[in-house]
């Protein structure tokens, strides 16, 4: 169980020890065996690690109470010196005499929670600084299926109003709702029934108490923003309108035709004679309105002419209602134009007062509140749910909601819908080089040509970062699915100008089909993502469809990646060398070192298929180390038993530049303990090693420079911005991609480029290597052209120690 368990555990002795480690903390110390790592632990002196303060609550707490449960502190990494964040289970374990024997407990690396609430409190407080200037109370409340309320925020006026602190609220679901009047208890349990199916507005007035026996009166209004198997989403605002009903209440017993006419202070007053069609108006109902003169009545249908066509059908329905007595009082929310062409959100109150001996209305008076900043907040909060911030797109929650609207219309319809996932290439480099901010105003910019791209009906999103997705609709023909695809990348490969600088990305695009492909939402997200994989993974800037054979090719990684992290430790690996012929002498005067994987039950896995999942899974920078090591080995035996000028050339990923961590270092070190020079050793790197700033790749790059080591650039002329790194770097050689000699023939603009990396790499003074020769006369057009080296199947495969020994003492 110890060994097995998927949280680090460990066993210490009582002066602070390590006794035990298993699997699961070694590797999240950076180790492979329990031995490294103990050797590593138990040789500092550990204040680097832990903070002392640390270390001695940690003492004090376990020691005072025998064991600790969800210790959270911030450490390092024993092996990277990385600094994380965990959470430590332990107890004290004694012996028969009662004294500390040692610690046991578990470890578990909490990081990426730590950080993720950290963000979300960042957000909540932007947030809520934002609400403090909405009066009242803002809030968003989740109602389980079992009618449980669980509030998610609370702005900080309900302080004022109802005397405790949003962080009580949010603890306890129920604290408001047992501050209401009992009085009023009957009928706020009546409108929540009318409307708890229907997703309809609650508005509603009733009393509450506060803890010191204060009554004030309150009006809340709320609406349904989502429902799902978890509950209603509902966002409502509470205001105090005890003044308004103070006032309401003092003017009733004097006067009943105003008693609901000054239901809220500030409102405009309406008095209409049903009976004429006459309708009397405050003054400061015109002025809400930026009405002119003094004109106090008008006709009803007059100022139903202002109400929104949109809403006007409604505003009748619901004042012939009432009219009819189906309604106890008229309630109506609705936009109406003001006097200088803009619409304001207003709620809109009244009631009859007055009826003749058959029962019919004559006299009705009401009100008209201006809601506009209501609206505004409600909406607002409703954006920020569904919307991403800096583009205006659907975000994840909304994508998924009308992605779930399109595949019930599309199965209704007999149709069939795409699914598109975007990613842009090379984006991160782009940020890094101009700043994030015109990194911000490229996303902007690319959701605008991705929306331009697409019908009108369709969908664009942005699930976050530079990651887009589409939704294609009902359609009739899956090529178009294509079209549009081909259609975004054409799009994305056009320059960005971005102030003064124009910047280039370009865009992968992963397509999976319903109802082909899959039939619900989860298993759309996952196809198009493993699409997608499959559009990056050949080379990006194109598009990838989902196959069958994709899901299998997942499920082959994920188990490869599994079976890699043991690889190393069972040796499974062993190196082959490819000869580098000097084109001069014909003599074999280097040698690459490439990496083989010999698995014992699929056999000999291409490298193609598992340096990725190494590069992804970061294992690639310790087979990289033992790589080097084998490799150097092997070139001081041949160095002093065939060519003392022998030179090894050695792949180094990109990912090996970004985690370095003093690899360099000791690289050097035992480069001196083998007693070899640094010029018996080149780098092979490739452009995508020099592309992140972040990476320290030119520091790097000088240190190998002044230990003497060569370093060669890989693939060169397939990547964006070669040129520019000839300049910035220190490039001893360039190996010209296979795809350029694959081609070669007299005449042919392959081998005019050929010549001209050859003439260029000379001038700047670098040697060319040219890999992938396989016929003569590849070879002689590149002798012809200047080049210095070679490497191909013309001379040899990548060969066996034993076999590449007996061709380098023939050669």
């Amino acid at each position: 169980m110890f060994e097995f368990l998927p949280l680090g555990a460990y066993r210490s002795s009582a002066d602070g020890a390590q006794l035990r480690a298993n699997k699961a903390l070694v590797e999240l110390n950076g180790f492979s065996t329990e031995a490294d790592m103990l050797a590593v632990v138990n040789d500092i002196a550990g204040e680097w690690y832990v903070d002392p303060s640390r270390r001695s609550r940690f003492r004090e707490l376990i020691e005072s109470e025998g064991q600790l449960s969800g210790f959270v502190s911030e450490v390092y990494r024993y092996k990277t010196r990385e600094r994380i964040w965990i959470s430590e289970n332990a107890h004290v374990v004694r012996n028969s005499r009662g004294e500390i024997a040692f610690y046991e407990g578990t470890v578990e690396e909490i990081t990426t929670r730590v950080e993720a609430e950290r963000a979300l409190r960042r957000s909540d407080s932007e947030f809520r600084s934002l609400t403090q200037h909405v009066p009242g109370v803002l809030y968003r409340v989740v109602i389980t299926p079992q009618n449980e309320k669980r509030y998610t925020f609370v702005s900080d006026g309900v302080r004022k109003l109802y005397g405790v602190t949003p962080e009580a609220v949010m603890a306890d679901g129920e604290l408001l709702t047992r501050m209401r009047h009992r009085g009023d208890l009957a009928r706020l349990r009546q409108h929540w029934l009318a409307i708890v199916e229907t997703d309809e507005t609650l508005d509603v007035v009733f009393r509450i108490v506060l803890a010191d026996g204060t009554h004030k009166w309150v009006q809340m209004t709320s609406s349904a923003v989502s429902r799902d198997e978890h509950g209603t989403v509902r966002v409502g605002l509470v205001l105090d309108i005890t003044a308004r009903t103070e006032a309401e209440a003092a003017l009733r017993d004097r006067d009943k035709l105003w008693k609901l006419a000054l239901e809220s202070t500030g409102d405009g007053v309406w008095d209409w004679n049903i009976r004429t069609g006459v309708v009397t108006y405050s003054e400061r109902f015109f002025e809400m309105y930026g009405l002119a003169g003094n004109a106090t009545s008008t006709l009803a249908e007059n100022f139903d002419k202002r109400t929104h066509p949109d809403d006007l059908k409604r505003a009748l329905r619901d004042r012939q209602a009432h009219l009819q007595g189906l309604t106890p009082v008229y309630v109506n929310e609705r936009r109406v134009r003001a006097d200088d062409g803009i619409y304001k959100w207003v709620l809109a109150r009244g009631m009859v007062i007055g009826r003749d001996e058959q029962g019919r209305p004559t006299r009705m008076v009401g009100t008209h509140t201006d809601i506009s900043e209501r609206k505004k907040s409600e909406a607002l909060i409703w954006q920020q749910a569904n919307f991403d911030a800096l583009t205006g797109l659907p975000n994840r929650r909304m994508l998924r909601d009308r992605l779930e609207q399109n595949i019930k219309k599309t199965s209704r319809a007999g149709l069939q819908l795409a699914l598109l996932f975007i990613d842009l290439d090379h984006f991160k480099q782009v940020n890094d080089s101009v700043g994030h901010a015109m990194g911000d105003q490229l996303l902007i910019q690319a959701a605008r040509r991705i929306s331009a791209c697409v019908r009108e009906v369709d969908t664009v999103g942005r699930l976050g970062g530079d990651e887009f997705t589409v939704i294609l609709s009902e359609m009739s023909d899956p090529e178009r699915a294509d079209q549009i695809a081909q259609k975004i990348v054409q799009s994305m490969s056009e320059g960005f100008r971005l102030g003064t600088e124009v910047a280039f990305v370009s865009a992968s695009i992963g397509i999976t089909l319903y109802p082909d492909d899959a039939a619900d939402i989860d298993e759309l997200f996952k196809h198009a993502d493993q699409a997608l994989y499959m559009a990056k993974d050949g080379g990006r800037n194109r598009v990838g469809h989902f196959t069958a054979s994709l899901e299998e090719a997942a499920q082959t990684r994920r188990i490869l990646a599994n079976d890699l992290r043991s690889a190393l430790a069972e040796e499974q690996f062993f190196v082959v060398y490819q000869p580098i012929i000097d084109v001069a002498s014909g003599r074999i005067q280097k040698a690459e070192a490439l990496i083989r994987w010999q698995h014992p039950t699929r056999g000999l896995v291409n490298p193609a298929d598992f340096i990725p999942i190494a590069e992804s899974t970061g294992l690639i920078v310790e087979i990289g180390d033992w790589v080097f090591r084998q490799a150097a080995l092997q070139l001081r035996r041949w160095r002093a038993d065939i060519d003392p000028e022998f030179q090894v050339s050695i792949n180094k990923s990109p990912v090996q530049f970004i985690h370095a961590q003093g690899s360099q270092a000791r690289w050097f070190d035992f480069l001196h303990e083998l007693g070899l020079p640094g010029q018996s050793l080149v780098i092979e790197i490739t452009e995508g090693a020099l592309l992140d700033p972040a990476s320290g790749s030119n520091r790097q790059l000088l240190e190998l420079r002044d230990a003497g080591i060569g370093v060669s650039l890989d693939d060169f002329g397939t990547g964006y911005s070669s040129l520019s790194y000839l300049q910035r770097y220190d490039i001893d050689f360039l190996k010209i991609d296979k795809g350029f000699v694959k081609h070669l023939g007299v005449g042919s603009k392959d081998l005019a480029l050929c010549k001209a990396i050859i003439v260029m790499a000379h001038e700047l003074g670098m040697k060319v290597i040219a890999e992938g020769v396989e016929t003569n006369e590849q070879f002689e057009l590149l002798a012809a052209s200047g080049c210095d080296f070679v490497q191909g199947f013309l001379f040899a495969r990548p060969l066996p120690v034993e076999e590449f020994e007996n061709l380098l003492r023939s050669r």
